[in-house]
């Protein structure tokens, strides 16, 4: 049996913002990526965020920070 997923839900404007990205030489690290950590933190109240490519490079921090990968 195939359970349908759902289609995804993307906008005409988010297609815009992926494509004025493209179109600019900074693909990562750029004004974009600068905005988008700004604006968690502000929505989190968190003094800095960090944002990453994967869940992996995400966890990875975590544990760096907290010491769990100390020994290796």
């Amino acid at each position: 049996m195939r359970i349908p997923l759902a289609a995804p839900d993307i906008t005409e404007s988010e297609i815009e913002a992926v494509t004025s990205v493209l179109r600019t030489s900074r693909l990562s690290l750029g004004p974009q990526l600068e905005e988008f950590e700004h604006s968690l933190s502000e929505y989190i109240g968190a003094p800095h965020t960090i944002a990453v490519s994967s869940g992996t490079a995400a966890l990875h921090l975590c544990l760096a920070r907290s010491g769990h990968n100390e020994g290796r």
